[in-house]
């Protein structure tokens, strides 16, 4: 029989988040393949048409990287209530993507902002339910 190690719930929160992060990143990057989109990225019309926009989109999308730090290094109970908080946000601004991007061009934007909400779900309850010392 294989051993089976309980994980520290700060590394399994910090690993969760690391995989978010990696699905944003993947989701962004297969989106340029949409027909026009590289071409919107060259010519400015796009989404992030002004500096404001895309300051505030790279804020928006540093949470989740820095959530793999701010995971392990802050007290339990200040990391317990930033992973329950922008856990649960992310998984909001997930469904809301889910719902506004249902095109076949996007479906593999859908199939991303599932999973990405499965594991903010799974994040915001792992937090809620830290384990208390004995």
């Amino acid at each position: 029989m294989l051993k089976d190690y309980q994980i520290n719930i700060n590394i399994k929160l910090s690993i969760l988040w690391a995989a978010v992060t990696f699905l944003y990143l993947y989701g962004d990057y297969f989106e340029l393949y949409i027909p026009k989109k590289a071409e919107g990225l060259v010519n400015g019309r796009n989404l992030l048409d002004s500096p404001m926009k895309l300051f505030l989109a790279s804020l928006l999308l540093s949470i989740s990287a820095l959530m793999v730090i701010l995971s392990i290094l802050p007290k339990p109970i200040l990391s317990k209530w930033l992973n329950i908080i922008f856990g649960i946000f992310f998984t909001i601004l997930m469904l809301w993507i889910v719902v506004t991007s249902i095109t076949p061009w996007r479906s593999f934007y859908v199939f991303y902002a599932v999973l990405e909400s499965i594991i903010t779900t799974l994040i915001a309850w792992s937090a809620f339910n830290w384990p208390k010392q004995k």
